[in-house]
C-alpha cells in the first residue's frame, strides 16, 4: 500500500460528518484535502469558536460556501426511494412515587454538588464530575436497580416494554430494543425469560463470530426480540427482520440512535418500521430530547447553512441536572 499523502486524489464516506461538533468536520478535512480549512487553530478562529459559541450566521454561511465544492449529500430518502417509511413516537412513562422519591434525592443532591463547583469556579475543570451526576440520574430513569442493587421488582419504564412487547408478540411483530447501559440490559433479559419472550442478545463482549450467528438466527426468525448494545450493536448489523425499534433511554445525539434504528430501516425491508423512545417523564430523558433538535440543526447549521449548531458545554452540562 503506498502512502496516503502521495495518492492524487482521495475520498471520505461517512454518514455522519458531523456529529457533535465542528472539529469532527475538520478532521475529516485534514485527511482528505488540508488545504481547504488549514490548521485546527485557524479553523476554530475562523469557524468553529464563531459559530458554536456565538452563533455567527455569517461565519455559518461562508463554512456552508467553503463545503460546497468538495460536498456531495444525499439523504437515505433520496437513494431508497422504495424504502418504506420510518415513523416515530415517544412513550411516556410515569414513575411510581417511590422512583420519583428516589430520583428526586438524587437531582437534590447533584444540585448541591453544582452549587459547590459554582462556588469554586472550576466549571471546565469539573466536566467529567458533572457527566458522572448525569449518569446516574440517567440510570434512575430507567431503574433505580441501576443504582440501587437491592431495590426490589420491575421499574415502570420496563413493565411498560414488557407490556409493549407482549403486545407487539399478538400482532405479529418483531423488535429490535437498545439500551446504552448493559445493566439495563441484564435487567431487561430477566423480564424477557419471566415473561417468555424469546430474544437474542448483543453487547460489546459478544465474539465476531457469535454476532453473526445471532444476526442470522433473528433474520431467519428463531426470535421475538433482539436486546442490542448501542454502541457495540449501532452499526454494521442487518436486522430488517424487524419492524419496530426501541430506544430504552435516549442519548445526547440523534445520529447516534438514528444510526441504530437503521438497522431495521435500510435495504432489504419492506415493511414500515415503527421507532419508539421511552421517557421518564419529568425526569433528565426529557432535557435530552430538547438536545435532539440542536444536534439535528448541527448538521443543518454547515451542510444547509442555516441553524444553529453547538455542543454540550460544561453550562449546558449544569443547565440538564438543574432540569
Amino acid at each position: 500500500m503506498g502512502n496516503v499523502d502521495s495518492a492524487k486524489w482521495k475520498l471520505a464516506l461517512t454518514g455522519t460528518p458531523v456529529e457533535n461538533h465542528l472539529g469532527e468536520l475538520w478532521s475529516v478535512f485534514r485527511a482528505v484535502a488540508p488545504g481547504v480549512f488549514g490548521g485546527w487553530d485557524q479553523f476554530r478562529k475562523r469557524f468553529a469558536g464563531p459559530i458554536e459559541r456565538d452563533q455567527d450566521e455569517d461565519r455559518r454561511l461562508a463554512l456552508r460556501d467553503r463545503l460546497q465544492p468538495f460536498v456531495l449529500r444525499r439523504t437515505k430518502k433520496e437513494v431508497l426511494k422504495d424504502l418504506p417509511p420510518r415513523t416515530e413516537s415517544n412513550l411516556v412513562v410515569e414513575l411510581n412515587p417511590d422512583e420519583r422519591d428516589a430520583y428526586n434525592r438524587v437531582r437534590m443532591s447533584a444540585i448541591g454538588e453544582l452549587d459547590e463547583i459554582a462556588r469554586l469556579g472550576d466549571i471546565q475543570d469539573q466536566r467529567f464530575r458533572m457527566l458522572a451526576l448525569l449518569t446516574r440520574l440517567r440510570q434512575l430513569a430507567c431503574s433505580p436497580k441501576l443504582v440501587h442493587a437491592d431495590w426490589p421488582g420491575r421499574s415502570s419504564k420496563l413493565q411498560h416494554l414488557a407490556d409493549t412487547l407482549l403486545e407487539l408478540r399478538s400482532e405479529g411483530h418483531r423488535c429490535l430494543v437498545f439500551s446504552q447501559f448493559v445493566t439495563h440490559l441484564q435487567l431487561i433479559r430477566e423480564m424477557l425469560e419471566e415473561e417468555k419472550i424469546s430474544y437474542q442478545y448483543l453487547d460489546g463482549s459478544t465474539t465476531p463470530v457469535q454476532r453473526q450467528q445471532r444476526v442470522d438466527a433473528f433474520q431467519d426468525g428463531m426470535d421475538e426480540v433482539f436486546l442490542i448494545s448501542l454502541k457495540a450493536g449501532g452499526t454494521g448489523l442487518n436486522l430488517t427482520a424487524a419492524d419496530y425499534v426501541i430506544h430504552m433511554d435516549p442519548w445526547w445525539n440523534p445520529a447516534v440512535e438514528d444510526q441504530a434504528t437503521d438497522r431495521a430501516h435500510r435495504i432489504g425491508q419492506d415493511r414500515p418500521v415503527m421507532v419508539y423512545r421511552m421517557i421518564s417523564q419529568g425526569t433528565i430523558e426529557e432535557e435530552i430530547l430538547k438536545l435532539h433538535d440542536s444536534k439535528r440543526e448541527l448538521v443543518a447549521g454547515v451542510i444547509d447553512g442555516s441553524h444553529a449548531a453547538a455542543k454540550l458545554s460544561p453550562k449546558a452540562l449544569m443547565e440538564l441536572i438543574r432540569g
